[in-house]
């Protein structure tokens, strides 16, 4: 069974930075993307970045400048470094992993950015 576990979040003042990472568990065949999604209270839930296999990478605008998807496949983890944080950035942060024509989720992380 393949399980994904985020970690990372937390509280930081705007301005601040936050790295999150998440780690796969299980056997995952050929993971195509690697991506984080994140929920903001009363919004549904957006593409923050994703990564795929060539390693290119896509950002949301809001975020571009700021964030940085990276990925580890030996370690089957993805990272999102996340800098210069304002409380727009404040959402519940998912990790997804997609292969073939399946999508694997994280629970979620907490990221909140208040002075």
């Amino acid at each position: 069974q393949v399980q994904l576990v985020e970690s990372g979040g937390g509280l930081v003042q705007p301005g601040g930075s936050l790295r999150l990472s998440c780690a796969a568990s299980g056997s995952i065949l050929s993971i195509s993307a690697m991506a984080w999604h994140r929920e903001a209270p009363g919004k549904g839930r957006e593409l923050v970045a994703v990564i795929i296999n060539s390693g290119s990478t896509n950002y949301a605008n809001s975020v571009k400048g700021r964030f940085t998807i990276s990925r580890d496949d030996a370690k089957k983890t993805v990272y999102l470094q996340m800098n210069s944080l304002t409380p727009e950035d404040t959402a519940i942060y998912y990790c997804r992993f997609s292969s073939y024509s399946t999508d694997f989720w994280g629970q979620g992380t907490q990221v909140t950015v208040s002075s």
